[in-house]
């Protein structure tokens, strides 16, 4: 079986988990998600407006911009970083690439926390996202420049035991799920 294979096998088996899990989802990770970030109050971040059955990282993205910049991702073009454009409660949306909202108005800023969509994580800060890159040439690219969290955010069950990685996966620092905090060893 090729890597590629590998991939999509596994994103299959771990899409499936998050739809189960965002069925039953209790609604109390963006409370854990909101713990993480009081400690990091007024540092520039970035989360992401949730597509399908992704964890809702709304509630704590609204909480952290009453303390300091909050933005969105903006896919530029494939093959491309992403930038973030800064994102306030009821600002005005409009639809960007692959059907994710972006504000109206566009305000770019390097984000020093990037909360990280992802289809599975593993225990050791693996991530297997949806498989254009855009992470981690994005957080190769703010590393460069400086110390740069990057927090999984998803469901307890999509934790995978085994992910195909490749040398330019960025780890993840963080995984928070509505289980709880998982610090990579």
């Amino acid at each position: 079986m090729t890597l590629d294979e590998m991939k999509a096998a596994a994103r299959k088996a771990a899409f499936a988990r998050r739809k189960a899990a965002h069925a039953a989802d209790p609604g109390t990770g963006a409370g854990i998600l909101s713990e993480v970030l009081a400690g990091h109050r007024g540092v520039p971040l970035s989360a992401y407006m949730p597509i399908r059955t992704e964890i809702d990282p709304l509630p704590a993205m609204a909480e952290a911009s009453a303390y300091g910049p909050v933005g969105v991702p903006v896919i530029q073009a494939a093959g491309q970083p992403l930038r973030f454009s800064r994102w306030e409660p009821d600002c005005q949306m409009v639809e960007g690439p692959f059907g994710a909202q972006v504000p109206a108005t566009q305000d770019y800023f390097d984000p020093e926390i990037v909360i990280v969509p992802l289809v599975a994580f593993s225990r050791a800060g693996g991530r297997l996202g949806y498989g254009g890159g855009f992470y981690d040439r994005t957080l190769e690219l703010l590393r460069a420049k400086r110390p740069t969290l990057a927090i999984g955010f998803a469901y307890a069950a999509q934790e995978a035991q085994d992910l195909p990685l490749e040398p330019t996966d960025q780890p993840l620092d963080m995984i928070v799920t509505e289980a709880g905090v998982i610090t990579p060893a």
